[in-house]
């Protein structure tokens, strides 16, 4: 029996689970049972963790800043993180936030308007501070309208440096920052560079990026940008997350619609559980989407709807699906194609999976798209969180860089 087997024992946990909150697949699982292949140190010390008698609730605390509907808190809080400050500027929002996950804080609005001595201190702190500024989309809409972005933009653009703020206020032991792959190249790499200074330069954190695509995790293309720093240097490498090699498809996250798993009254009907009649495109939109897309083929560009089956992988959810769905339209046969109902939108993004509840959608149809287009994916973050967390339960270790020690001998 191996070191991996003992301890995913310890934790009481199956071939199945154990891969599921490890980020594997059950046959690299297997491999590491069976001694074939050793296991990174941070995934043992990951089930020592699970294995301890008392589940590591309140192991460290994190605050959750530019929140949206908690995508970074769901995966963080499983870990034993503990949330002890939250902001979130948008009331629908506010409303989702409140109905998934228990506050015993005041759910804060508007960042600018906060002192940093009121957040209170905290080991970690996680912010998707807000991408619209870096996007693609974003730029080319504030292009056409003649406005400014990135850091030029008075509303967005400047929020990363209230994030900058606070950790010069708190110093904590680690931050997890998410935006759109753009960032890296907006305004030809300036942007970026004003971020990485911050961070290092102004703020003397150690910082690493990685672009990660959620295709490993769900059905769905979706490049983001993950930086992570450390107030002491230590031996994380973000390199070395190894992603699953699972690759689900939209037959995953969508509706059965044939009675073999329970249909959802609110956007399904009947003992079959067909998807409703209103998610299906009217023959106008259909027409003028295809006209629109035909258009722009002979122009030779790329603009176009996106129309999908079961086996196939998505496009990226936008907060702009509530428009017309053009981005991810699902096929149906003899009818014209569908959107996608707000509860697969869960899936997709990862709020939902196989053995978790349900999430709580209360706002509308339309605040439920722009809320899930605007959110993390899940299982990104927990596998994230996961590589991070043995370095944040670790006390701090001060590295001298190899040079400086060289110099000192």
């Amino acid at each position: 029996m191996t070191l991996f087997s003992d301890l995913r024992l310890q934790a009481g946990l199956t071939i199945r689970e154990a891969a599921r909150q490890l980020g594997y697949t059950e046959r690299q699982v297997y491999r590491f049972e069976a001694g074939e292949q050793e296991p990174r140190k941070s995934v043992l010390d990951l089930l020592r963790i699970m294995g301890q008698p008392q589940p590591p609730s309140s192991s460290f605390t994190f605050v959750d800043l530019f929140a949206g509907i908690g995508g970074f808190r769901r995966a963080f809080e499983p870990l034993g993180g503990r949330c002890v400050f939250t902001s979130e500027w948008d009331r629908f929002s506010q409303e989702t936030y409140r109905a998934n996950y228990q506050l015993d804080h005041e759910l804060a609005g508007d960042i600018t308007a906060i002192d940093a001595a009121d957040i209170p201190a905290h080991d970690v702190l996680l912010a998707g501070f807000p991408c619209q500024p870096f996007s693609l989309a974003g730029v080319s809409k504030k292009n056409s309208l003649g406005r400014a972005h990135g850091f030029q933009c008075d509303v967005q653009g400047t929020l990363f440096f209230d994030v900058a703020r606070i950790i010069q206020h708190h110093r904590p032991k680690a931050f997890l920052l998410e935006n759109v792959k753009n960032l890296k190249s907006h305004d030809k790499g300036r942007t970026f560079d004003i971020i990485m200074k911050t961070l290092r330069e102004d703020l003397g954190y150690h910082v690493e990026t990685r672009i990660i695509d959620a295709r490993s995790f769900v059905p769905q293309h979706r490049e983001r940008i993950f930086i992570v720093g450390w107030r002491e240097k230590n031996a994380f490498d973000f390199s070395k997350l190894e992603l699953p090699d699972s690759r689900p498809t939209l037959a995953s996250i969508l509706h059965s619609e044939d009675g073999s798993i329970e249909g959802d009254e609110r956007y399904t009907f009947g003992p079959e559980g067909k998807v409703h009649e209103r998610y299906t495109l009217s023959d106008h939109l259909w027409s003028y989407l295809q006209a629109y897309a035909e258009k722009h083929r002979k122009a030779g560009n790329g603009f176009g709807f996106g129309l999908f089956g079961k086996g196939d992988v998505a496009r990226t959810l936008s907060a702009r699906y509530h428009k017309d769905g053009s981005e991810i339209l699902i096929a149906q046969p003899l009818r014209n194609p569908r959107r996608l109902t707000p509860r697969e939108c869960a899936k997709l993004m990862g709020f939902e999976s196989q053995g978790s509840g349900p999430f709580n959608i209360v706002v509308s149809d339309t605040q439920a798209y722009r809320q899930f287009g605007n959110a993390v994916v899940v299982p990104v973050v927990e596998a994230v969180a996961k590589h991070m967390l043995p370095f944040v339960l670790a006390p701090e270790v001060r590295i001298v860089e190899e040079e400086k020690a060289h110099e000192i001998a």
